[in-house]
């Protein structure tokens, strides 16, 4: 999936839509083996950095999503669009694809 390069100051999500901050991959191995940009996988964690309003119900009001900014979270792996503002990688998802709050 190709990542879409954004030269943006903020990003506002609609609907039920979570915008992840990815962590950083990492660099070696448990035995302490250094990893190449090409052996790395892509993080399945990361840190809300903004969320939508919900999902709007029957009645027309909206349901709370259950992240918030600030929670990190565990999101299936090939979910959401990858985002790049400046350096930082992003992923846009929905909340459905996201698996757990992690401590």
């Amino acid at each position: 999936m190709a990542a879409v390069t954004l030269s943006v100051s903020s990003v506002k999500p609609l609907g039920e839509r979570v915008f992840v901050k990815v962590s950083a991959s990492e660099e070696k191995t448990a035995g302490g083996i250094f990893l190449p940009d090409t052996a790395k996988e892509k993080p399945q964690v990361g840190e809300v950095a903004a969320i939508g309003p919900g999902k709007r119900n029957d009645d027309g009001s909206r349901q709370d999503l259950e992240v918030k900014v600030g929670d990190k979270v565990l999101y299936s792996k090939y979910a959401g669009t990858d985002i790049k503002l400046g350096s930082e990688e992003y992923v846009l998802l929905s909340e459905k694809d996201i698996l757990a709050i992690v401590n």
